[in-house]
């Protein structure tokens, strides 16, 4: 069977990012679920990384019990892979065999803990049957399987145990709302003194953030992230993406003075930076104004974070906030600034940073007009001649009126026209009602 159509036209990333992306060290960065995931996620697309990826996941899917995700990733492929990587009907009836033994065993254990009604047993009768569904890909079963548990937890420490299983299979399945809720269950639980396993809270809690585009919120999380946290949680993250999504998050959203206190000297993010050096050399040129090296090291990374199983919807308007930032914060300390420098400064041709400028300024986001003529930026600051005139006649014509307003009543008291209030602000009725 011919490789389906749409394996040939299937979005790709360009050419040169792609040619440069190192699929096997990217990779060997993860394990479980999310390593298969981000396999064919990459497959889908990058044609250039197309082979090499559905290669990849197709080795590690043998590795599982899940022959679903394997026949379908077969389906796509068709024979496109070669005669060496054809499908594999042995394995899958094999595997099938196995997993339905399993099932039926793990189902009748669960059914005699039920019985014998002991708690601890039955939680981990339900604990075991979601570990297998999950290795299996039936993420909707496993989720209720591991739900159940709550019922039956008797410590803090199997209340964590039952949120991070949530947690883990609600990311695969993309619902956000279940991570969130257990996020925050997890962290009232008391007696967590786990460093990492509240690192591993807050990087999920980080997730859900990006997901729901609230990037500040995203960053305060991943920048409170424990370095102990380390290699502890590639079945969902690895300790690079923690540096590149909260430093990119921060960039976005954090003020000047945020960036230097809550980043660049933040001595558990620090840890994380060191592990991706064209991160940190962005953050360092953001932050002392060298922008034309940090777009530069932005656009290298683009390609790759278009891959990011998490991330690649949120390039745009992450690289957006950025550059928007970045010309705020260039022009911030002139009053007016020669177009032509700044756009060598942003390696972008006239035309495009005055489309940028204007939408700046109509978004207020900086005060000033643009000469076309002379291709200047002018600040637009405060007259304060005239607003110390102005501030003068205002308080004359304050102090005609107060003065008028006491020789009037002046007037009056003389000639005893003086209001008294009532001795009560109570109706006539009220009072009546009051007395009776």
């Amino acid at each position: 069977m011919d490789a389906p159509e749409e394996m040939a036209t299937s979005t790709s990333v360009a050419g040169s990012g792609a040619s440069q992306f190192d699929l096997e060290t990217y990779i060997g960065k993860y394990t479980g679920h999310t390593k298969v995931q981000r396999l064919i996620f990459i497959a889908e697309k990058s044609a250039a990384l197309r082979k090499d990826a559905y290669v990849m996941a197709i080795d590690e899917l043998k590795k599982t019990w899940n022959t679903a995700l394997y026949n379908e990733v077969m389906a796509k492929v068709g024979t496109s892979l070669g005669a060496e990587h054809a499908k594999d009907e042995k394995w899958v009836e094999t595997v099938e065999k196995r997993a339905q033994a399993k099932l039926e065993k793990l189902e009748q254990e669960l059914n005699s803990y039920k019985a014998n009604l002991i708690k601890e047993s039955i939680r981990m009768g339900h604990n075991d049957l979601g570990d297998f569904h999950y290795d299996c890909g039936n993420l909707n079963d496993a989720l209720k399987c591991y739900i159940r548990t709550r019922d039956y937890c008797q410590t803090p420490k199997h209340i964590i145990m039952m949120c991070l299983n949530v947690i883990k299979v609600s990311i695969e399945m993309s619902n956000f709302v279940h991570v969130t809720n257990h996020v925050t269950k997890g962290e009232q639980t008391s007696d967590i003194n786990d460093t990492v396993i509240l690192a591993k809270l807050k990087c999920a809690a980080a997730l859900a953030h990006i997901e729901n585009s609230k990037y500040k919120m995203a960053a305060r999380k991943f920048l409170d992230t424990s370095f102990e946290l380390s290699t502890n949680y590639t079945e969902v993250l690895a300790p690079e993406d923690i540096a590149v999504y909260g430093g990119l998050c921060a960039l976005a959203t954090f003020d000047r003075k945020d960036l230097k206190t809550k980043v660049i000297d933040n001595p558990q993010f620090k840890n994380f930076l060191e592990l991706v050096p064209n991160l940190r050399e962005l953050v360092n040129d953001f932050y002392c104004s060298r922008y034309a090296s940090c777009l530069r090291y932005l656009s290298n990374m683009r390609a790759e974070l278009e891959l990011d199983i998490h991330l690649h919807d949120h390039v745009d308007s992450l690289y957006e906030q950025i550059r928007c930032k970045a010309l705020v914060q260039y022009f911030s300390p002139f009053i007016s600034v020669d177009l032509n420098k700044m756009a060598a400064a942003f390696n972008t041709d006239l035309e495009a940073l005055e489309a940028e400028l204007a939408q700046l300024i109509m978004k207020d986001d900086i005060q000033a007009r643009i000469d076309s003529h002379k291709k200047i930026l002018v600040a637009q600051h405060a007259d304060l001649r005239n607003q110390t005139f102005s501030k003068a006649l205002q308080v004359g014509s304050d102090y005609v009126r107060d003065t008028k307003a006491l020789i009037l009543r002046i007037n009056l008291m003389r000639n005893n026209f003086v209001g008294k209030a009532p001795k009560s602000s109570m109706s006539p009725y009220e009072l009546g009602k009051a007395d009776a």
